[in-house]
């Protein structure tokens, strides 16, 4: 436990350091997971060691008991044959052995626990690892989206809105203005004299009217009044003369020659 709990200070640390320093938040997250995959190698690379020495030590408690094991037989086979001198030597040969299964024992069980514990904090740091990378796109594209905001306000910071609008009102005002001389002009241009071409029409139009009565009355053998026809034809002379009149330059005035 102790290892863990060191790589672990050390590992809050390192991320604290790069925090306090840090300028590309992107980098700063490639570069946790990165120190993350440190941590998890020299944490596997600890649990192979120690697994190593679990089975050394466990290698060792074996061979302790089959030497104790193997003093116990010669023993008895002494005792068998009578020489209780010898077997007393087998004795205490297996009375160290026993001391050394003991001691192997103690050993074994302690590296054994060791072995577990690391075991279980590797996993820990594996599954802290892969949530790590599942979380990476994610820090990074909400790093991405917070530097394009911080972007934009700034940019709208450095924009007088309200001159902006003013400019927009003033344009709009010179085009209305604009619009309002060309709707003048064009109201001079296709409207001049409408009463004198309205009457002008409207006598053409009695004209034809008469013609059309002179040309049925005829057909029919009757003789249309001469005054009405010489009244409309003469109005309709009146009205194109003054017409022409209006429509024709003025003449400049002669200058009377010097005396």
């Amino acid at each position: 436990m102790g290892i863990f709990s060191r790589l672990s200070d050390i590992l809050k640390a390192n991320i604290n350091d790069m925090l306090d320093k840090a300028e590309d938040p992107e980098k700063l997250v490639k570069q946790i997971i990165l120190d993350m995959q440190k941590e998890l190698t020299k944490s596997t690379q600890a649990l192979g060691k120690a697994v190593a020495s679990e089975r050394m030590v466990e290698k060792q408690y074996r061979n302790a008991c089959a030497v104790s094991a193997s003093w116990e037989s010669r023993a008895k086979a002494a005792l068998k044959a009578g020489d209780a001198e010898l077997a007393k030597k087998a004795l205490a040969s297996k009375v160290k052995a026993d001391e050394d299964v003991t001691n192997y024992r103690e050993m074994y069980e302690t590296i054994s626990n060791q072995t577990e514990a690391i075991r279980s904090q590797v996993e820990v740091l594996k599954s802290k690892m892969q949530e790590a990378k599942s979380r990476e796109a994610m820090l990074i594209a909400r790093s991405q989206m917070a530097d394009t905001t911080k972007e934009l306000a700034q940019s709208l910071s450095g924009i007088d809105t309200n001159s902006s609008f003013d400019k927009l009102s003033k344009m709009e005002e010179k085009i209305t203005r604009k619009e309002a001389e060309a709707a003048a002009f064009s109201e001079i241009l296709g409207n001049g004299k409408p009463e004198e071409v309205a009457t002008f029409e409207e006598l053409e139009r009695n004209a034809k009217v008469d013609t059309e009565l002179e040309r049925l009355m005829a057909e029919m053998g009757m003789t249309p009044a001469a005054a009405d026809t010489s009244s409309v034809n003469d109005e309709l002379a009146a009205a194109i003369s003054a017409l022409e009149a209006d429509s024709a330059p003025a003449e400049m005035p002669m200058e009377a020659p010097g005396i």
